[in-house]
């Protein structure tokens, strides 16, 4: 038997709760894992509070990540005791996800935990650690040095923001953090931004051109901020857009793209290729202090995590929830 979170069905006659399973009921797959960390991430939130339809089907275990130790295995990639980590893949939506004492998944999905890191490391990375690093490499792609100029961060206190800061700081970068929080000025500072600047400067419907002032951006809002950032970016400046919190249309001009010949890269987690996740991991790996960990990072058992969901949405959390399911 293992406890895990269990979405029931979509009508919510019964709300996600915490639950004891038998391993018979675990999905089809070629390495079982004994979970010992998750996150709790928007896309997780949305899931166990119904607000948007990010389960494809029921009864559903949620969470989009995890990290843990390989029980038994049917290939030879992996091993009785590898410590092992998965991202996206489907799971949580379409397969029984991270929040689980323990999981059975298919080889494909998973990586070593890359030295020196540990589970609980790595999940404090997490989806948002290694999505942060990803775009990155897609400013990194596009040429993007710190000679180039100040780097925008939306969304600067979330997960994916604060690692965003993290990196590009690590990297020798000048960040300008952009959020919502003015208290969290000093956090951000802390991590490497160079200025901090409100939110609200990008959040409202804006000019198609704005005054040139950034080289590139991670933008992890999407709809009208996304636009602003466009307009505001250096002739050929980059933006890499990950997320989506504000929404997802993006009501923006082509001036920006013609007229100062930027570029917009879009930035996918879930199926990014193997090839890729094994490089940011590897960057992650080098890059990411345990200072920075500690910073981020607050840990919560399973129990507390569907607590926890609404505050996600309302982007009261600043950094990370590490879900400790054993807790």
């Amino acid at each position: 038997m293992f406890k895990a979170i269990l979405i029931e069905n979509e009508q919510r006659n019964s709300p996600p709760q915490v639950v004891e399973l038998d391993e018979s009921r675990l999905p089809e797959g070629d390495v079982s894992v004994a979970v010992e960390y998750s996150t709790l991430n928007y896309k997780d939130a949305l899931a166990i509070t119904g607000k948007a339809p990010i389960v494809r089907h029921y009864p559903m275990i949620p969470g989009i990540d995890l990290a843990g130790v390989v029980r038994e295995s049917s290939v030879p990639e992996f091993k009785a005791g590898d410590a092992v980590l998965v991202n996206g893949w489907g799971l949580g939506e379409l397969h029984w996800g991270g929040l689980t004492q323990a999981a059975r998944l298919k080889a494909q999905w998973l990586q070593k935990i890359p030295a020196p890191l540990t589970a609980r490391q790595a999940m404090a990375i997490g989806t948002a650690g290694y999505t942060a690093m990803l775009c990155v490499l897609a400013l990194e792609a596009d040429g993007v040095t710190p000679g180039n100029g100040p780097v925008l961060v939306t969304g600067a206190s979330g997960g994916v923001g604060s690692f965003a800061v993290a990196l590009l700081g690590r990297l020798g970068y000048e960040v300008i953090a952009s959020t919502g929080r003015p208290e969290e000025a000093d956090y951000l500072k802390a991590l490497g931004a160079s200025e901090i600047c409100d939110r609200a400067q990008f959040s409202s419907p804006g000019k198609p051109l704005a005054k040139e002032r950034f080289a590139a951006a991670i933008d992890c809002i999407g709809s009208h901020t996304l636009a602003n950032v466009c307009a505001s970016l250096r002739y050929g400046g980059t933006v890499a857009a990950c997320g989506m919190a504000q929404g997802l249309d993006f009501p923006a001009s082509v001036a920006p793209f013609i007229l100062r010949g930027i570029t917009l890269r879009g930035v996918d987690s879930v199926y990014c290729p193997m090839d890729i996740r094994k490089q940011a991991w590897s960057r992650l790996a080098e890059l990411v202090l345990p200072a920075t960990i500690d910073a981020v990072l607050h840990e919560i058992g399973l129990n507390e995590a569907i607590g926890r969901a609404p505050e996600v949405l309302a982007g009261k959390i600043r950094g990370r929830l590490l879900v400790n399911v054993n807790r």
